[in-house]
Protein backbone atom coordinates (compact mmCIF):
# COMPACT_ATOMS: atom_id res chain seq x y z
CA UNK A 1 0.00 0.00 0.00
CA UNK A 2 1.61 3.27 -1.14
CA UNK A 3 1.09 6.05 1.39
CA UNK A 4 3.76 8.50 0.23
CA UNK A 5 4.97 10.10 -2.99
CA UNK A 6 7.78 8.09 -4.60
CA UNK A 7 8.69 10.28 -7.57
CA UNK A 8 11.10 13.20 -7.46
CA UNK A 9 9.96 16.65 -8.56
CA UNK A 10 12.14 16.34 -11.68
CA UNK A 11 10.62 12.99 -12.62
CA UNK A 12 7.11 14.31 -12.07
CA UNK A 13 7.79 17.42 -14.16
CA UNK A 14 8.84 15.25 -17.10
CA UNK A 15 5.74 13.08 -16.73
CA UNK A 16 3.44 16.12 -16.66
CA UNK A 17 5.13 17.57 -19.73
CA UNK A 18 4.79 14.34 -21.66
CA UNK A 19 1.17 13.79 -20.61
CA UNK A 20 0.15 17.30 -21.61
CA UNK A 21 -3.12 16.99 -19.67
CA UNK A 22 -4.75 20.25 -18.63
CA UNK A 23 -4.66 20.74 -14.86
CA UNK A 24 -6.54 22.99 -12.43
CA UNK A 25 -4.72 24.66 -9.55
CA UNK A 26 -7.05 25.27 -6.62
CA UNK A 27 -7.16 25.65 -2.86
CA UNK A 28 -9.64 25.19 -0.04
CA UNK A 29 -9.74 24.91 3.73
CA UNK A 30 -12.18 23.90 6.41
CA UNK A 31 -12.14 24.09 10.16
CA UNK A 32 -13.73 20.91 11.52
CA UNK A 33 -13.15 18.39 14.31
CA UNK A 34 -11.10 15.50 12.92
CA UNK A 35 -10.77 12.74 15.52
CA UNK A 36 -7.98 10.78 13.85
CA UNK A 37 -5.92 13.08 11.57
CA UNK A 38 -3.47 10.32 10.59
CA UNK A 39 -6.25 8.01 9.41
CA UNK A 40 -7.90 10.84 7.50
CA UNK A 41 -4.54 11.81 6.01
CA UNK A 42 -3.98 8.27 4.71
CA UNK A 43 -7.50 8.17 3.26
CA UNK A 44 -6.88 11.38 1.31
CA UNK A 45 -3.57 10.16 -0.07
CA UNK A 46 -4.91 6.75 -1.09
CA UNK A 47 -7.87 8.39 -2.86
CA UNK A 48 -6.12 11.32 -4.52
CA UNK A 49 -2.85 9.70 -5.58
CA UNK A 50 -4.51 7.40 -8.18
CA UNK A 51 -6.36 10.44 -9.55
CA UNK A 52 -3.07 12.20 -10.23
CA UNK A 53 -3.78 14.92 -7.69
CA UNK A 54 -0.68 16.86 -6.61
CA UNK A 55 -0.21 19.49 -3.94
CA UNK A 56 0.38 20.34 -0.32
CA UNK A 57 -2.25 19.39 2.28
CA UNK A 58 -2.13 19.87 6.04
CA UNK A 59 -4.46 17.83 8.25
CA UNK A 60 -4.97 18.49 11.98
CA UNK A 61 -7.53 17.92 14.70
CA UNK A 62 -8.92 21.36 13.82
CA UNK A 63 -9.46 20.68 10.09
CA UNK A 64 -7.52 20.75 6.84
CA UNK A 65 -5.82 23.23 4.53
CA UNK A 66 -5.25 22.19 0.91
CA UNK A 67 -3.47 23.66 -2.10
CA UNK A 68 -3.75 21.33 -5.07
CA UNK A 69 -3.30 20.65 -8.76
CA UNK A 70 -6.00 18.37 -10.19
CA UNK A 71 -6.11 16.86 -13.70
CA UNK A 72 -8.96 18.70 -15.42
CA UNK A 73 -10.55 15.50 -16.82
CA UNK A 74 -10.83 14.12 -13.27
CA UNK A 75 -12.09 17.27 -11.58
CA UNK A 76 -15.69 16.01 -11.26
CA UNK A 77 -14.43 12.77 -9.70
CA UNK A 78 -12.33 14.80 -7.28
CA UNK A 79 -15.27 17.07 -6.41
CA UNK A 80 -17.55 14.05 -5.87
CA UNK A 81 -15.06 12.68 -3.37
CA UNK A 82 -15.08 15.97 -1.44
CA UNK A 83 -18.87 16.04 -1.43
CA UNK A 84 -18.85 12.54 0.04
CA UNK A 85 -17.09 13.86 3.14
CA UNK A 86 -19.70 15.50 5.36
CA UNK A 87 -17.74 18.56 6.43
CA UNK A 88 -16.39 19.15 2.90
CA UNK A 89 -19.69 18.88 1.00
CA UNK A 90 -20.17 21.91 -1.28
CA UNK A 91 -16.93 23.45 0.01
CA UNK A 92 -15.88 26.59 -1.87
CA UNK A 93 -12.92 25.85 -4.12
CA UNK A 94 -10.66 28.80 -4.88
CA UNK A 95 -9.68 28.21 -8.51
CA UNK A 96 -6.39 29.85 -9.47
CA UNK A 97 -6.51 32.88 -11.73
CA UNK A 98 -3.52 31.71 -13.75
CA UNK A 99 -3.16 28.01 -14.48
CA UNK A 100 0.16 26.19 -14.77
CA UNK A 101 0.80 22.57 -15.64
CA UNK A 102 3.56 22.35 -13.02
CA UNK A 103 2.20 24.41 -10.12
CA UNK A 104 2.76 21.36 -7.89
CA UNK A 105 5.10 18.45 -8.55
CA UNK A 106 4.38 16.15 -5.60
CA UNK A 107 1.47 15.03 -3.46
CA UNK A 108 2.29 15.83 0.16
CA UNK A 109 -0.37 15.16 2.79
CA UNK A 110 0.99 15.97 6.24
CA UNK A 111 -0.42 15.75 9.76
CA UNK A 112 0.21 18.95 11.72
CA UNK A 113 -0.75 20.36 15.09
CA UNK A 114 -2.56 23.17 13.26
CA UNK A 115 -3.54 23.81 9.67
CA UNK A 116 -2.03 27.32 9.94
CA UNK A 117 0.84 28.11 12.29
CA UNK A 118 -0.73 30.95 14.28
CA UNK A 119 0.92 30.48 17.68
CA UNK A 120 -2.44 30.91 19.43
CA UNK A 121 -3.89 28.94 22.31
CA UNK A 122 -7.34 28.21 20.94
CA UNK A 123 -8.68 27.24 24.34
CA UNK A 124 -8.39 30.87 25.51
CA UNK A 125 -11.01 32.25 23.11
CA UNK A 126 -13.99 31.19 21.02
CA UNK A 127 -12.61 30.48 17.54
CA UNK A 128 -16.15 30.28 16.11
CA UNK A 129 -16.86 33.96 16.84
CA UNK A 130 -15.44 35.13 13.55
CA UNK A 131 -15.68 38.50 11.87
CA UNK A 132 -18.38 39.39 9.35
CA UNK A 133 -17.65 37.96 5.91
CA UNK A 134 -17.61 40.36 2.96
CA UNK A 135 -17.92 39.66 -0.73
CA UNK A 136 -15.95 41.75 -3.25
CA UNK A 137 -18.62 44.44 -3.52
CA UNK A 138 -18.97 44.79 0.25
CA UNK A 139 -15.20 44.85 0.64
CA UNK A 140 -14.89 47.65 -1.93
CA UNK A 141 -17.59 49.68 -0.19
CA UNK A 142 -15.99 49.34 3.22
CA UNK A 143 -12.57 50.14 1.80
CA UNK A 144 -13.93 53.58 0.87
CA UNK A 145 -15.24 54.18 4.40
CA UNK A 146 -12.91 56.61 6.25
CA UNK A 147 -13.69 54.75 9.48
CA UNK A 148 -12.22 51.52 8.09
CA UNK A 149 -8.74 50.23 8.83
CA UNK A 150 -7.77 47.62 6.21
CA UNK A 151 -5.01 45.21 7.25
CA UNK A 152 -3.10 42.73 5.10
CA UNK A 153 -2.71 39.51 7.15
CA UNK A 154 0.06 38.16 4.93
CA UNK A 155 3.84 38.31 5.25
CA UNK A 156 6.19 40.99 3.91
CA UNK A 157 7.28 39.02 0.84
CA UNK A 158 3.62 38.52 -0.13
CA UNK A 159 2.37 42.10 0.26
CA UNK A 160 5.56 43.48 -1.28
CA UNK A 161 4.47 42.48 -4.79
CA UNK A 162 0.75 43.22 -4.43
CA UNK A 163 -1.86 44.50 -1.99
CA UNK A 164 -5.10 46.45 -1.72
CA UNK A 165 -4.93 50.21 -2.09
CA UNK A 166 -4.57 51.91 1.28
CA UNK A 167 -4.03 48.69 3.24
CA UNK A 168 -1.69 48.42 6.19
CA UNK A 169 0.99 45.86 5.29
CA UNK A 170 2.84 44.71 8.43
CA UNK A 171 6.55 44.04 7.83
CA UNK A 172 6.49 40.54 9.33
CA UNK A 173 8.02 37.18 8.47
CA UNK A 174 5.14 35.01 9.66
CA UNK A 175 1.41 35.13 10.34
CA UNK A 176 1.98 34.57 14.04
CA UNK A 177 4.27 37.62 14.14
CA UNK A 178 1.55 39.86 12.74
CA UNK A 179 -1.11 39.24 15.41
CA UNK A 180 0.49 40.96 18.43
CA UNK A 181 1.89 43.77 16.27
CA UNK A 182 -1.50 44.61 14.78
CA UNK A 183 -3.17 44.41 18.18
CA UNK A 184 -0.66 46.82 19.68
CA UNK A 185 -0.61 49.28 16.78
CA UNK A 186 -4.42 49.49 16.58
CA UNK A 187 -5.18 49.25 20.31
CA UNK A 188 -6.64 52.78 20.51
CA UNK A 189 -8.99 52.12 17.58
CA UNK A 190 -10.83 49.09 19.00
CA UNK A 191 -14.04 50.95 19.79
CA UNK A 192 -14.38 53.43 16.94
CA UNK A 193 -12.90 51.95 13.78
CA UNK A 194 -13.93 49.06 11.56
CA UNK A 195 -11.14 46.48 11.35
CA UNK A 196 -11.20 44.82 7.93
CA UNK A 197 -8.67 42.15 6.98
CA UNK A 198 -7.74 39.98 4.04
CA UNK A 199 -5.29 37.24 3.04
CA UNK A 200 -4.66 34.95 0.06
CA UNK A 201 -7.57 32.52 0.33
CA UNK A 202 -9.27 33.50 3.60
CA UNK A 203 -7.91 30.92 6.04
CA UNK A 204 -5.67 33.22 8.07
CA UNK A 205 -8.51 35.69 8.56
CA UNK A 206 -10.82 32.98 9.90
CA UNK A 207 -8.67 32.65 13.02
CA UNK A 208 -7.41 36.24 13.15
CA UNK A 209 -10.89 37.79 13.12
CA UNK A 210 -11.99 35.67 16.08
CA UNK A 211 -8.76 36.53 17.90
CA UNK A 212 -9.20 40.28 17.43
CA UNK A 213 -12.82 40.13 18.53
CA UNK A 214 -11.61 38.33 21.64
CA UNK A 215 -9.11 41.16 22.15
CA UNK A 216 -11.87 43.76 22.21
CA UNK A 217 -12.21 44.97 18.62
CA UNK A 218 -15.90 45.75 18.21
CA UNK A 219 -16.29 45.80 14.43
CA UNK A 220 -14.33 43.09 12.64
CA UNK A 221 -14.71 42.16 8.97
CA UNK A 222 -12.91 39.75 6.65
CA UNK A 223 -12.74 39.21 2.91
CA UNK A 224 -14.43 35.89 2.21
CA UNK A 225 -12.34 33.67 -0.03
CA UNK A 226 -9.44 36.11 0.14
CA UNK A 227 -7.73 37.74 -2.82
CA UNK A 228 -8.37 34.72 -5.06
CA UNK A 229 -12.16 34.83 -4.71
CA UNK A 230 -12.19 38.64 -4.76
CA UNK A 231 -10.46 38.65 -8.14
CA UNK A 232 -12.95 36.15 -9.55
CA UNK A 233 -15.93 38.17 -8.35
CA UNK A 234 -14.49 41.44 -9.64
CA UNK A 235 -14.08 39.90 -13.09
CA UNK A 236 -17.47 38.14 -13.14
CA UNK A 237 -19.44 41.13 -11.85
CA UNK A 238 -17.52 43.93 -13.58
CA UNK A 239 -16.55 45.59 -10.29
CA UNK A 240 -13.71 48.02 -9.71
CA UNK A 241 -10.53 46.14 -8.87
CA UNK A 242 -8.87 47.72 -5.84
CA UNK A 243 -6.01 45.24 -5.66
CA UNK A 244 -2.76 46.28 -7.35
CA UNK A 245 0.08 44.07 -8.52
CA UNK A 246 0.52 40.33 -8.05
CA UNK A 247 -1.01 37.88 -5.61
CA UNK A 248 1.73 35.72 -4.07
CA UNK A 249 0.89 32.00 -4.11
CA UNK A 250 2.60 29.08 -2.38
CA UNK A 251 3.33 26.85 -5.35
CA UNK A 252 5.78 26.72 -8.23
CA UNK A 253 4.16 29.76 -9.87
CA UNK A 254 4.91 31.96 -6.81
CA UNK A 255 2.51 34.62 -8.06
CA UNK A 256 -0.65 35.38 -10.05
CA UNK A 257 -0.82 38.66 -11.90
CA UNK A 258 -3.90 40.66 -10.91
CA UNK A 259 -3.00 43.98 -12.54
CA UNK A 260 -0.12 45.14 -14.72
CA UNK A 261 1.21 47.37 -11.91
CA UNK A 262 4.71 46.45 -10.72
CA UNK A 263 5.02 47.87 -7.23
CA UNK A 264 8.24 46.16 -6.12
CA UNK A 265 11.84 46.08 -7.30
CA UNK A 266 14.61 43.62 -8.04
CA UNK A 267 16.41 43.00 -4.77
CA UNK A 268 19.76 43.04 -6.55
CA UNK A 269 19.69 46.01 -8.93
CA UNK A 270 16.58 47.98 -7.94
CA UNK A 271 14.83 47.86 -11.32
CA UNK A 272 11.02 47.40 -11.37
CA UNK A 273 10.31 43.70 -10.90
CA UNK A 274 7.90 41.40 -9.04
CA UNK A 275 9.21 37.95 -9.95
CA UNK A 276 10.09 35.76 -6.97
CA UNK A 277 12.79 33.12 -7.40
CA UNK A 278 14.73 30.77 -5.13
CA UNK A 279 18.52 30.97 -5.09
CA UNK A 280 19.97 28.20 -7.29
CA UNK A 281 22.42 27.24 -4.55
CA UNK A 282 20.60 24.41 -2.74
CA UNK A 283 22.47 25.25 0.47
CA UNK A 284 20.88 28.71 0.38
CA UNK A 285 17.55 28.48 -1.51
CA UNK A 286 16.69 32.04 -0.39
CA UNK A 287 13.42 33.43 -1.78
CA UNK A 288 13.88 36.88 -3.28
CA UNK A 289 12.86 39.12 -6.19
CA UNK A 290 15.16 38.98 -9.20
CA UNK A 291 14.90 40.48 -12.70
CA UNK A 292 15.94 38.62 -15.84
CA UNK A 293 19.12 40.66 -16.23
CA UNK A 294 20.31 39.77 -12.73
CA UNK A 295 19.32 36.14 -13.27
CA UNK A 296 21.67 36.00 -16.22
CA UNK A 297 24.50 37.75 -14.37
CA UNK A 298 24.28 35.58 -11.24
CA UNK A 299 23.04 32.35 -12.82
CA UNK A 300 19.88 32.51 -10.69
CA UNK A 301 21.76 33.07 -7.44
CA UNK A 302 21.34 35.67 -4.71
CA UNK A 303 25.06 36.50 -4.32
CA UNK A 304 28.51 36.10 -5.85
CA UNK A 305 29.26 33.51 -3.17
CA UNK A 306 26.33 31.34 -4.21
CA UNK A 307 27.20 31.78 -7.89
CA UNK A 308 30.69 30.46 -7.14
CA UNK A 309 29.32 27.49 -5.22
CA UNK A 310 27.06 26.25 -8.03
CA UNK A 311 30.10 26.07 -10.34
CA UNK A 312 31.55 23.33 -8.15
CA UNK A 313 31.04 19.64 -8.92
CA UNK A 314 27.86 18.25 -7.42
CA UNK A 315 29.69 16.14 -4.83
CA UNK A 316 31.61 19.19 -3.59
CA UNK A 317 28.38 21.17 -3.29
CA UNK A 318 26.84 18.29 -1.38
CA UNK A 319 29.84 18.17 0.97
CA UNK A 320 29.52 21.91 1.66
CA UNK A 321 25.86 21.45 2.56
CA UNK A 322 26.52 18.62 4.98
CA UNK A 323 25.70 19.55 8.54
CA UNK A 324 24.35 22.96 7.60
CA UNK A 325 20.90 24.03 8.74
CA UNK A 326 19.53 26.91 6.74
CA UNK A 327 15.97 26.81 8.04
CA UNK A 328 16.20 30.21 9.72
CA UNK A 329 17.58 31.85 6.60
CA UNK A 330 14.94 30.25 4.38
CA UNK A 331 12.19 30.99 6.91
CA UNK A 332 13.00 34.72 6.82
CA UNK A 333 12.22 34.86 3.13
CA UNK A 334 13.57 37.83 1.24
CA UNK A 335 15.79 39.05 4.06
CA UNK A 336 19.55 38.88 3.59
CA UNK A 337 22.46 41.29 3.81
CA UNK A 338 23.38 40.42 0.21
CA UNK A 339 20.12 41.89 -1.12
CA UNK A 340 20.97 45.56 -1.63
CA UNK A 341 17.51 46.72 -2.68
CA UNK A 342 15.37 44.93 -0.13
CA UNK A 343 14.09 46.89 2.84
CA UNK A 344 15.73 45.17 5.78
Amino acid sequence: MQLYNKLSAKERAIMLEEAGTERLTLSFYQYAQIGNPQLFRDHLFLTWNPMGVLGRIYVANEGLNAQLSVPAPRFEEFKAHLDGIEFLKDIRLNIAIEQDLKSFLKLKVKVRDKIVADGLNDSTFDVTQKGKHLNAEGFNDLLEDPDTICVDMRNHYESEIGHFKGAITPDVDTFRDSLPIIEEDLAELKEDKKLMMYCTGGIRCEKASAYFKHKGFKNVYQLEGGIIEYTRQVKDKGLENKFIGKNFVFDERRGERITEDIISQCHQCGSPCDTHVNCANEACHLLFIQCKSCQEKTQNCCSDTCTSIIQLPFEEQKALRKGLHNSNKIFKKGRSEVLKFKNQ
